[in-house]
């Protein structure tokens, strides 16, 4: 059941803000809190206490956002399905840039720290090229040293057992590369754009780190303490 979403920007006017960060975290099992960040000014937007990452709770509070008049160019997040496509039927002209450092760790977890087949061993470091990019010069170096790997170990890789761990890893890499790649490089064309969430990732940090102190609340005030958290960030008070 989700929680009714909070805006804590104390405004009815959103229009300003272009360049957007999302993420979520999750409190145990069961509750997630989604955030949404201005990137330039490093203000939270809205955040909402919600079961899980899921399409019908972030499309309705990206839906009451753009009634306050919330018209991004651009919003920076992970990979998750649902998510992406509530941003695309809200805003379908929406720039969604992926967060470069969600693909690494997930592509580098996939293939293992020390992968058993050569392939495996070279993607490693193709996956760290791509996300390491700083100029257009290393993006097209980057990817051209991807597509001359596919065309190197393509016939490989359908050779390997349909079950085997190494066909299977090498699999979720290759599918987590080529369908972030559309998404990976919007930064460049407009340097307003976070290419990661990291932004997030360490307001996460901090506010676990706070809410470590304030163990045994109950849901109600937990969800309470969340929200004030994201209130008194933006009027520095922390």
């Amino acid at each position: 059941m989700s929680k009714e979403p909070v805006n804590t920007l104390n405004t009815k006017d959103l229009s300003k803000y272009k360049y957007l960060v999302f993420d979520g975290t999750y409190f145990h099992k069961k509750g997630c809190l989604i955030v949404l960040k201005d990137y330039l000014s490093r203000k939270v937007i809205a955040n909402a206490y919600i079961d899980r990452e899921n399409y019908e709770d972030v499309r309705n509070l990206l839906i009451k956002l753009k009634s306050y008049g919330l018209n991004p160019c651009a919003v920076t997040l992970d990979g998750h399905k649902q998510v992406i496509q509530a941003f695309r039927a809200v805003w379908v002209d929406l720039f969604i840039q992926r967060c470069l450092y969600h693909i690494n760790r997930q592509g580098l977890q996939w293939l293992r720290t020390y992968p058993k087949t050569e392939a495996g061993k070279e993607l490693r470091q193709i996956i760290k090229a791509l996300i390491s990019v700083k100029t257009e010069a290393e993006k097209n170096k980057a990817l051209e040293l991807y597509y001359l790997w596919l065309q190197k170990h393509r016939i490989f890789i359908k050779t390997l057992p349909p079950a085997s761990v190494a066909n299977k890893d090498l699999r979720k890499a290759m599918s987590l590369i080529n369908n972030a790649l559309p998404d990976m490089y919007y930064f460049f064309k407009d340097r307003n754009i976070a290419s990661t969430t990291n932004l997030l990732e360490n307001f996460f940090s901090q506010l676990k780190h706070n809410y470590r102190c304030h163990r045994g609340l109950t849901e109600k005030h937990k969800i309470s303490y969340l929200k004030w958290y994201c209130y008194f960030k933006n009027t520095n008070t922390f």
